[in-house]
């Protein structure tokens, strides 16, 4: 297998397309160009801050099929850098390059209730939940989540987005009509003692490996901080990344995914219940540029070039924490502390709520359990 996957890599020099180009675009053509790659960013944001570090990009809508030819011609593979790109495009893509990860968790990961049936199908604990696609559903989805809960868009939903918390059946109604009556998902409100993710990661043959789980706070529906190692049980963070695993190989994944976790009460040990996925390098695991030999950005890129994957172990503890709209102010200050690994997105405004960067901050190993 190891022969046939070398047989398929991709050589330094070839060229990886990427959709979407944010920040997780800007730190995969980064790490790219590290291994000898070029990198073609297709966005149809003419102000992406991946563009400044691509050595090539185009600009136009991801329905645009007459553009999506002409990328797919100047690449080698492609990959995407965000969940809600139009599937139809990745498809399209399909037909003549190599497109990793392929379709399948694309679909999944952009369908919330989708991503539940996966998840439970796969034998995974989640939260209860109920399909809610008018008002005729609200008696049946309360019944089977009770309330408090949380309606979700079942698309399009990302840093709370597209999301309302009901305490009763009344609640429902009017959250409902707040989301535009749209398609939605019923969610029993989990009382967690905390919140982790495992970042793992697939490779061509099938190879799985993940990176130690890290603790997340959020603070107005977008991640604050992540920390590793999680305060967890060592049981409770390899059993997290056992299912980030699993969920991986069920999807057929190649690349980097992302899998949260409530971690919650149980009979004499702690229990996890999956909160969501993400078929892609994710926000939670920006510590691994400065806390590992091989960061998700690599391995990633690893993965889809059909590379080996490198070393997932970390040689330090550390805590990133995201610079959050006016957080960016800070940027000389942070640049003149020797503790801070500074990582800035080059974005060219400045909004409430908006991710402008991240700090990373590293401490002496060791290793938490109990």
């Amino acid at each position: 297998m190891a022969e046939q996957v070398g047989r398929a890599a991709l050589p330094p020099g070839s060229t990886i397309g990427i959709l979407g180009g944010g920040q997780l675009g800007r730190m995969l053509a980064l790490a790219a160009a590290r291994l000898g790659f070029r990198c073609h960013v297709f966005c149809p944001d003419p102000r992406s801050p991946a563009f400044d570090v691509s050595a090539a990009h185009t600009i136009a809508a991801y329905d645009e099929f007459e553009a999506l030819d002409c990328f797919a011609a100047a690449v080698d593979v492609a990959t995407w850098e965000f969940e809600n790109v139009d599937l139809a495009a990745v498809e399209r893509l399909a037909t003549t390059i190599p497109v990793r990860p392929g379709g399948a968790g694309l679909a999944t990961a952009q369908d919330r209730l989708a991503e539940k049936r996966f998840l439970t199908g796969a034998g995974i604990a989640v939260a209860p939940f109920a399909s809610v696609g008018s008002e005729a559903d609200f008696a049946t989805a309360g019944a089977v989540t009770g309330f408090p809960a949380i309606l979700k868009a079942r698309r399009f939903g990302y840093d709370g987005k597209g999301q309302r918390r009901v305490g009763t059946s009344a609640d429902l109604q009017v959250a409902f009509i707040e989301l535009g009556r749209a398609p939605a998902i019923l969610e029993r409100v989990v009382a967690f003692e905390r919140e982790i993710s495992v970042v793992a990661v697939r490779g061509l043959a099938g190879e799985v490996a993940a990176y130690d789980a890290a603790e997340n706070v959020h603070e107005d529906h977008i991640l604050r901080t992540s920390t590793v190692p999680a305060a967890v049980a060592q049981q409770t963070a390899a059993a997290a990344a056992l299912v980030s695993s699993r969920i991986a190989a069920a999807l057929g994944h190649v690349g980097v995914l992302a899998v949260e976790f409530f971690v919650v009460p149980g009979s004499g040990a702690e229990a996890l219940l999956v909160n969501e996925i993400a078929p892609r390098v994710h926000n939670s695991g920006h510590w691994t540029e400065d806390a590992c030999a091989v960061s998700q950005f690599e391995n990633h890129v690893r993965a889809v070039a059909g590379w080996p994957l490198g070393p997932t172990g970390r040689h330090h503890d550390a805590e990133m924490t995201n610079m959050i709209g006016e957080d960016v102010a800070r940027w000389a200050s942070l640049a003149a502390d020797p503790g801070a690994r500074l990582h800035l997105y080059g974005k060219a405004s400045v909004r409430p709520g908006r991710k402008m960067g991240h700090v990373n901050r590293l401490f002496a190993r060791h290793d938490r359990g109990h």
